[in-house]
């Protein structure tokens, strides 16, 4: 019996191509909306997990100055006094649970190969760095401990700086010039790929932190101190520790004015973003929902002008036995059919509109089975619920007046 039926609801749907495509067009545009919007937002999601990561493992970045401050012309960092040699001995020696304490200082300059030259960052630091940041060496090596406490002229390059320079040719050895300073090539870091925003994070040139006082800025200043947590251990807890012993370093931050430095978790800050990026995705996708609703009620429309076309039919088939529940079955069953397949093509269409754009904008395809067949059987449910009164409505005709119809 079954069978039957849906052969006649497959038969009668045929029989008005046209207009069966233009009604479940509503359905086809809703479902497709909700799976993009969701598949994007899904990998959106991944590339900030991924993005973090990448900066290195249970990692904290401390700045001086006050944190960003909002009001007239905010939005800045209060700057301040940065950080000295004697802050980083005292992170280190007092702050229990730590992996690498890294000093950091970077500027913009431009280097220089024979008769290539290019801008990139140079970023003076230690061994600690490759630690905290998660860099490992692909070719060559760290920096020894003389290069580091002499403030020997080595570097370490980055992937893409080392492309732009050199090509496939190896740099190992060879010199390149910052500031009018030549600098030996003894290593060159394993790739990274793009960060948050397309930042290369490949480009960029690293030196031994006293080198890059002595030959690149001129002062002892130290600009950021990296900290990475050992496997295990509570970054909310380091955290603490390090704004505890820093507010007693530094008298600025005692006064009224707050903290005369930062503290940035990674993780929180990963966190956060993953938050917003899954609320926006779910708004997102309830705004597209909103089409199948329309899909729905374009469906109702269209059985409703079906039963008033099919009106003699319907009455035929009732005087000649067939039963209310049967007439109600067939109509219920051509919205269900009409919604289902208005769900699966427009599956078909977001999957390649998400899989297109998240080439397009280099996010990760992620696919969620799970809202692929919420999208799907939220599809059906439109053509049963919206279905229901037309296919109601044909049950209930008057088979006499039905037979009257012109």
């Amino acid at each position: 019996m079954w069978y039957q039926t849906i052969l006649l609801a497959l038969k009668e749907i045929r029989r008005n191509l046209m207009r069966s495509t233009l009604t479940i067009l509503g359905v086809v545009i809703g479902v497709a909306a909700v799976i993009t919007m969701v598949t994007l937002g899904s990998g959106a999601t991944a590339q900030v997990t991924n993005d973090i990561s990448k900066l290195g493992s249970n990692l904290l970045q401390i700045r001086p100055g006050q944190a960003f401050r909002g009001g007239p012309g905010g939005g800045a960092r209060m700057e301040s006094q940065p950080f000295e040699d004697s802050d980083l001995e005292a992170i280190r020696n007092q702050i229990s649970s730590l992996a690498a304490v890294a000093p950091v200082s970077s500027s913009m300059i431009q280097i220089i190969y024979g008769n290539e030259n290019m801008i990139t960052s140079v970023t003076g630091s230690t061994n600690d760095y490759l630690k905290a940041q998660n860099w490992e060496i692909d070719t060559g090596r760290e920096f020894t401990h003389g290069e580091i406490s002499g403030g020997k002229s080595v570097c370490i390059v980055g992937a893409s700086t080392k492309k732009n320079l050199f090509g496939a040719e190896d740099p190992i050895g060879m010199t390149i010039r910052l500031k009018k300073t030549a600098f030996k090539i003894i290593g060159v870091f394993k790739s990274k790929g793009q960060a948050g925003f397309g930042r290369d994070q490949d480009d960029f040139v690293l030196i031994p932190l006293k080198t890059f006082q002595r030959r690149i800025s001129g002062k002892r200043d130290i600009s950021s101190i990296m900290v990475s947590a050992v496997d295990g251990a509570s970054t909310e807890k380091v955290k603490k520790e390090l704004e505890g012993l820093l507010r007693e370093r530094r008298p600025g931050s005692k006064g009224t004015q707050g903290d005369d430095f930062s503290v940035m978790d990674m993780k929180e800050i990963a966190s956060m973003l993953t938050s917003t990026t899954r609320v926006l995705t779910g708004l997102l996708g309830a705004v597209a929902a909103v089409s199948l609703l329309v899909g729905g009620i374009g469906i109702m429309n269209i059985m409703l002008v079906s039963v008033t076309e099919r009106t003699r039919e319907i009455g035929i088939r009732l005087a000649i036995g067939a039963l209310e529940n049967e007439v109600l079955k067939q109509f219920l069953l051509e919205a269900v059919v009409l919604s289902s397949l208005g769900g699966a093509i427009g599956i078909t269409l977001g999957l390649s509109a998400a899989g297109l754009l998240a080439m397009l904008l280099g996010i990760p395809f992620v696919v969620s089975p799970g809202i692929v067949l919420i999208a799907f059987m939220f599809s059906a449910a439109v053509g049963v619920v919206f279905g229901f009164v037309p296919a109601k409505k044909a049950a209930q005709l008057d088979p006499i007046e039905a037979l009257r119809h012109e």
